[in-house]
């Protein structure tokens, strides 16, 4: 496996652990987000969910790296799904989904590389 796929795994894992911490925790800037974008509450604690279930899989990776490109994949849908939330369902300026976008290309990179 490649130094530049560990690393992307690190910040996947990382990056996707606090996220999944403050959906599943129901941090008040994520229920304020949630709220924007129009999504039901039960869908917070859905994404919170399959986020921890991607950095499980991530680490997994690490063991078996031919889940990689699976969890690349769940990762690139779920951040499409983020950066379509904060453009077009709240209508936050772009600046907002910086996040969103660059964990899309480092799943994409991850992807590509294994």
């Amino acid at each position: 496996m490649s130094t530049l796929v560990i690393v992307i795994q690190i910040i996947l894992a990382g990056m996707f652990s606090i996220s999944s911490f403050m959906k599943l925790k129901r941090t008040s800037s994520m229920v304020q987000h949630w709220n924007e974008y129009r999504y039901p509450m039960w869908f917070l604690t859905l994404t919170g969910l399959g986020e921890l279930a991607g950095v499980v899989a991530l680490l997994a990776g690490f063991r078996f790296p031919a889940l990689l490109p699976y969890v690349g994949l769940f990762f690139v849908a779920l951040m499409v799904g983020a950066v379509h939330a904060h453009l077009f369902r709240a209508k936050h300026r772009p600046v907002m989904a910086i996040n969103a976008a660059l964990m899309l290309a480092l799943s994409v990179v991850m992807i590509a590389a294994t």
